[in-house]
């Protein structure tokens, strides 16, 4: 199955700059990811209920001003335009790629990484405090330090034994964004990077969505033809769920019909259940026919919205459940297919504010390291095709 076919306007990527790329899709990642936070966990109607209505814009805390005692997630103030540790752990790896300035592998996760997440404390908006990182993440990303810095693990070998989550997907879109036009070196470099944190299909959830936001940024791109790169490189239950998926993605030109049928499309491949606040016995368990449930539903609500930044991303947000990492995900790519002009700038500006974070600054780092890795893998594969033809003969 592809979608190259035409779905309705066939919105292609506009004539937009390297930078402007970069930018829409941190940008877009980090407001996806403050819009979704409050509700992460809620089905769809209780969504509704809740709010009297679905979810337009940036909404307060669930539990209003009873957030840091509220059950089952104080004492996190999520809502009120915070981000969560999607948009942390992404910055977090962006700086890595400031720090190394090349290509990055699971040993980068255990020498910068991992002294991100121990060794500085930042601004965490959800817990209003300086703090180190560490101490916001969950579990599966403590992990990572367990594994590497305590366990002196082999970072190509420390995902393994983890819960297989979006863990290291929410985080790959830098990965991505470095390999920009190039979705089968970010791919490989995701499933490089992710080994460190993840395995089985969290893992492969991570090297698909890092190519599906290189695949956004070259200029003829769509939706349909970023769907077209993710099944041509995801593997087992991964590529089945974006397959089932995004066949039903496709039918609808609304995410209000289409929350039903996308969760209904999704749920044999998702191994959480039908109650995401109690998972099932077999949850997050490695699987060759399983998938996370958080990639396909990004990639089916961009087909829904034809790529339109503000449709895809509430649409991930109405979805519920997972849905901060949705729509960091679908964020991500809808802002790399078409900038940041089109994600209203009173997010923009309420998510930045509200988060004390310069969501630009980050943008402004991985595109220099952007142009100074494609200049070293421009030198290195002339010095390979100077050495394979002086082997082969070849002219």
């Amino acid at each position: 199955m592809t979608f190259t076919a035409p779905l309705r306007s066939e919105a292609r990527a506009t004539a937009l700059a390297l930078d402007e790329r970069i930018t829409g899709a941190l940008v877009g990642a980090a407001v996806g990811d403050a819009l979704g936070g409050p509700v992460e966990g809620r089905s769809p109607e209780q969504i509704t209920a809740r709010h009297g209505g679905r979810i337009s814009g940036i909404v307060g805390p669930w539990d209003g001003d009873d957030w840091r005692t509220a059950r089952p997630i104080a004492p996190y103030h999520k809502g009120d335009g915070h981000v969560t540790d999607d948009t942390l752990m992404t910055h977090a790896l962006v700086r890595v790629y400031g720090a190394v300035r090349d290509h990055l592998d699971a040993y980068a996760v255990a020498g910068h990484l991992v002294p991100e997440l121990i060794s500085t404390p930042r601004w965490i908006p959800e817990l209003e405090a300086d703090a180190l990182p560490l101490q916001r993440v969950f579990l599966a990303e403590k992990w990572i330090v367990a594994r590497l810095h305590y366990g002196h693990v082999d970072p190509r070998e420390a995902g393994s034994g983890n819960i297989v989550n979006c863990g290291a997907a929410m985080y790959m879109a830098p990965v991505g964004l470095v390999n920009a036009a190039h979705p089968h070196a970010a791919y490989a470099e995701a499933l490089d990077v992710a080994g460190a944190h993840q395995s089985s299909y969290g893992r492969e959830a991570a090297g698909v969505f890092a190519a599906a936001v290189a695949a956004a940024c070259a200029p003829d791109a769509t939706p349909a033809g970023v769907v077209d790169t993710c099944l041509s490189l995801a593997k087992d239950g991964t590529r089945s769920a974006i397959e089932a998926v995004c066949e039903v993605a496709a039918r609808y030109g609304d995410f209000e019909s289409a929350l039903a049928p996308l969760r209904t499309a999704v749920a044999p491949f998702d191994t959480v259940g039908p109650d995401y606040r109690s998972p099932s016995l077999g949850a997050r368990r490695p699987s060759r026919l399983h998938a996370i449930e958080e990639l396909p539903i990004a990639l089916g609500m961009l087909l829904v919205a034809d790529g339109d930044y503000r449709h895809t991303v509430l649409g991930s947000v109405n979805y519920g459940r997972d849905c901060d990492s949705i729509a960091t995900m679908s964020g991500a790519i809808a802002g790399a297919l078409h900038g940041e002009r089109p994600i209203p700038a009173t997010w923009v500006n309420t998510v930045g504010e509200a988060s004390r974070l310069d969501l630009h600054a980050p943008a402004r780092t991985l595109a220099d390291v952007a142009r100074e890795v494609f200049a070293r893998d421009t030198a290195r594969r002339r010095a390979h095709e100077s050495a394979f033809t002086a082997l082969a003969g070849t002219p």
